[in-house]
């Protein structure tokens, strides 16, 4: 089934500006609640050449867009009627196309749909639902295929391949039970399937769409994950397990296992969230490994520039200034403030999703507070350049090193 609708805007420039001044000021509260619509390009676009950085937080029924270049100001909020248990986001620059999955994950008799959002113009090409569910899809390089698992709560284990411009399915993968969360590589030659009810991180071929490696067997279910550049090196967390793995997946070999030390513990009696460590993010270079500690309401930070032939080396621990506690307000559906972890682009500021902090990567500490981002785990950067998207994050914080490059420090003002 295919619904179209067009975004309303509500709100001028001035009266933004307003609630961003209150939005801001609270931090129990969700997301502002005026919306607006039109492309943040638009106000950039007269700066001839130079790239704009932007954050797209998706909340039920709602999409905030925050300035990264002028300390995340709240430039755009735009209406998404209907759209409630937002489950994942994608975008494509080539089409300026940005995904949102929303509805049921999995289970007898669950339909979740898949949202196409025009970035020019903020209106909603389709919005398809399925007879099955959704969760966190991945899109391909290109912006024509998108792989999208049928829901945390699903049995059989499968990923549809799904047409990125019409939103039909042409093909399916079969991986592990659950599915979950999703990354293309940077290849485009391989997609990783993570199934929250299977202890292995399954390496699909996306030319065959058969499964090649398995990695694993790991702690437990596959909860975030992600991949550096050259996909030779696998990050993973896991349900019931405080702190992560690291895993080769040329041979699926699971080469180590860290956690935070005798100071940072986690009893499940008292942190209802069934994975401790759900949020972890690699930075652009490749050099930092960043892992969510919601129980204790820390990011703990690794070196990982001599894995995979030296462990990770934590150096570094930071207190967050907005925990995990209560749950997401205007919240339809998993509620509970689980964290998500990202860099951004240029690697200079970490978004903790379900918490709203923004940290600052050179100094270590918070330094913002989106209100969006204490209700969202799904989140994205799109930057423009002259009135177009011209590239972006995946919601994954993945390492952007390829093959024969040399990672170098991130530098930040």
């Amino acid at each position: 089934m295919t619904r179209s609708r067009t975004l309303t805007g509500l709100a001028a420039a001035v009266s933004l500006a307003v609630l961003v001044a209150c939005g801001t000021a609270s931090q129990g509260r969700g997301a502002p609640a005026g919306l607006t619509s039109g492309a943040p390009s638009r106000a950039a676009s007269v700066s001839a050449g130079a790239a704009r950085h932007y954050l797209y937080v998706l909340v039920d029924r709602a999409m905030y867009v925050y300035d990264a270049d002028h300390h995340h100001r709240l430039v755009q909020a735009v209406s998404l009627p209907g759209v409630t248990g937002v489950r994942g986001v994608a975008a494509s620059p080539r089409t300026h196309t940005l995904y949102v999955s929303h509805g049921e994950d999995g289970g007898p008799g669950s339909h979740g749909s898949l949202l196409a959002l025009d970035l020019l113009t903020n209106r909603v090409r389709w919005d398809r639902t399925y007879p099955t569910g959704i969760d966190s899809m991945a899109i391909n390089a290109a912006g024509t295929r998108i792989y999208m698992p049928d829901g945390e709560l699903s049995h059989d284990g499968v990923w549809n391949i799904i047409d990125a411009g019409s939103g039909a399915v042409i093909g399916h993968i079969d991986g592990g039970m659950g599915p979950h969360n999703t990354v293309v590589g940077l290849s485009g030659r391989r997609v990783y399937l993570g199934g929250r009810n299977d202890n292995h991180l399954d390496v699909a071929n996306t030319a065959t769409g058969g499964v090649v490696t398995r990695i694993g067997p790991l702690r437990s279910g596959v909860r975030p994950f992600t991949i550096n550049g050259a996909e030779t090196l696998a990050y993973t967390t896991a349900t019931g397990f405080l702190g992560f793995q690291v895993s080769s997946v040329r041979t699926g070999r699971v080469l180590y296992t860290e956690t935070f030390g005798p100071r940072f513990r986690y009893d499940p009696a008292t942190f209802a969230p069934s994975a401790p460590s759900h949020g972890i993010s690699l930075s652009p270079d490749a050099r930092q490994l960043w892992v969510m500690d919601a129980p204790n309401g820390f990011v703990h930070v690794f070196d990982v520039s001599r894995v995979p032939r030296r462990s990770p080396r934590r150096i570094a621990d930071i207190r967050l200034s907005h925990t995990f506690t209560g749950t997401k307000s205007d919240c339809s559906y998993d509620c509970a403030r689980d964290g998500w972890l990202l860099h951004s682009a240029n690697g200079c500021s970490v978004y903790v999703g379900d918490s709203g902090d923004v940290i600052d990567t050179a100094s270590r500490r918070p330094i913002a507070f989106l209100p969006a981002l204490r209700n969202s785990r799904e989140f994205l950067e799109i930057d423009w350049r002259q009135g177009r998207p011209v590239a972006t994050t995946s919601r994954t914080g993945l390492g952007y090193v390829r093959p024969g490059h040399r990672s170098s420090p991130t530098r930040c003002r």
